[in-house]
This record gives structure tokens, C-alpha cells and sequence, in this order.
């Protein structure tokens, strides 16, 4: 799933989404149904983060279909006969995954013995990837159509942005409180390493820091 994690990438608050990406990658060929499981989690993921950050209310029991609709009109596709045929195919596409998910996952209802080893032998190779695709471009198409509407603040992307020589101060004030590290001959300080290992964490930290002196 390359196209959806770049997007990912791209914008970086949709980064939790790895978690089911990795899951499908794992279970694709072994089990079919924990593949599906995730493909549905990332489409319900997506759309709810969508409808929350729009004001749109989902109920405690809104279908993924119903979800990825909300959604859709959430991000302006909300009239005329493409844009409603496009959102409609959209949820529709959630719908079978919740059927498909509830046809063969394997914590979705008690089987037998047999059901449990049969349950993926039903879908062939070619489905399998269509399914995994079409997760993956709808992904990517409701993502990029809510960050094209909806950028991400200045501090939001300075994930990506903030340079290591941008934070001086800040830099030295984590060196004070924490020091520098020192491996055998070398030695680093605590800021670079934190920016190096964890880029997330070290802006998080610099907006801290950069609140509490304004």
C-alpha cells in the first residue's frame, strides 16, 4: 500500500492509519479476514476523522457506508449526479467490506472448526488485491480532498518542516536539563538526539517550550 502510505507521509496526522496498513501487509496471504478487519478500520478511520473535524455528528451505530457518506458530503461532494453517484459508490464500497468483514473475520462471530480453516478459500487472489486497492485509492482520495480543503495549521506541520538549527533555544535549554550522551568515543547532545530519533516528540516539545516563554 505505497500510494496510501506517501499520502500518509505527506500529512502527517493521519499517521496512526500505519498501524492497520501494517496489519493488512502482514495478514494479505495468511489471513484474509484479518486483512479485511483493517481494510474497513482505515475506511472508518478516515471518515470519522473527516466528519469530527467538519462538525458532522455520527451516531453510536453509524455503518461504515453511512460513515464514508457523511464523509463525502463532509468534503464538499454533496450534489448533482456525478458527485452524489461517486459518494453513493464510495459508501457502497464500505458496505461490502462490513458484509465481506462479517462473512469471514474471524472475531466477527463464533464458527466451527471448519468454517474457521475454510473461511478465506472463497475469495480468490484477483479479489483480494481489488479489495486491498480500492481501500487504498478511496483512502487516498478522501485524505487528499480533506487536506486540500482543510491545510494544516503552521504548527501542525512543523513536523516535517522545523529544522534542527531553527530551535536554538530550545535546543539549549534541553541540553541543560538533560546534557549530552556519551557513547565510547563520541558523545551527543540530548537535543539532537531526541530531534534524530524522534522528530514527533521533538516538536512537541519545542512548541512547549516556545508556549511557556510567550
Amino acid at each position: 500500500m505505497d500510494k496510501l502510505k506517501s499520502v500518509i507521509k505527506e500529512y502527517g496526522r493521519w499517521e496512526p492509519l500505519e498501524d492497520y496498513i501494517s496489519r493488512i501487509e502482514t495478514y494479505l496471504d495468511t489471513d484474509f479476514g484479518l486483512a479485511i478487519e483493517n481494510s474497513k478500520s482505515i475506511l472508518e478511520s478516515i471518515s470519522k476523522e473527516i466528519c469530527e473535524q467538519k462538525s458532522v455528528e455520527l451516531g453510536n451505530s453509524e455503518s461504515i457506508s453511512s460513515a464514508l457518506k457523511k464523509a463525502c458530503k463532509a468534503i464538499g461532494y454533496n450534489g448533482g449526479d456525478l458527485v452524489t453517484q461517486l459518494s453513493t459508490s464510495i459508501a457502497n464500497i464500505g458496505h461490502q467490506m462490513g458484509s465481506l468483514r462479517n462473512e469471514i473475520g474471524t472475531t466477527s462471530h463464533g464458527r466451527t472448526m471448519d468454517q474457521l480453516k475454510d473461511r478465506n478459500n472463497g475469495i480468490d487472489e484477483l479479489t483480494k488485491i481489488f479489495l486491498v486497492d480500492t481501500t487504498e485509492l478511496v483512502s487516498c482520495f478522501l485524505i487528499r480532498n480533506f487536506e486540500n480543503e482543510n491545510p494544516r495549521k503552521h504548527h501542525e506541520s512543523q513536523t516535517h518542516t522545523l529544522g534542527y538549527s531553527e530551535a536554538e533555544e530550545f535546543n539549549e535549554s534541553w541540553d541543560d536539563s538533560f546534557g549530552e550522551f556519551v557513547m565510547g568515543d563520541y558523545s551527543y547532545p540530548a537535543s539532537e538526539i531526541l530531534f534524530n530519533v524522534d522528530k514527533l516528540a521533538y516538536v512537541n516539545e519545542y512548541k512547549a517550550f516556545t508556549e511557556a516563554e510567550a
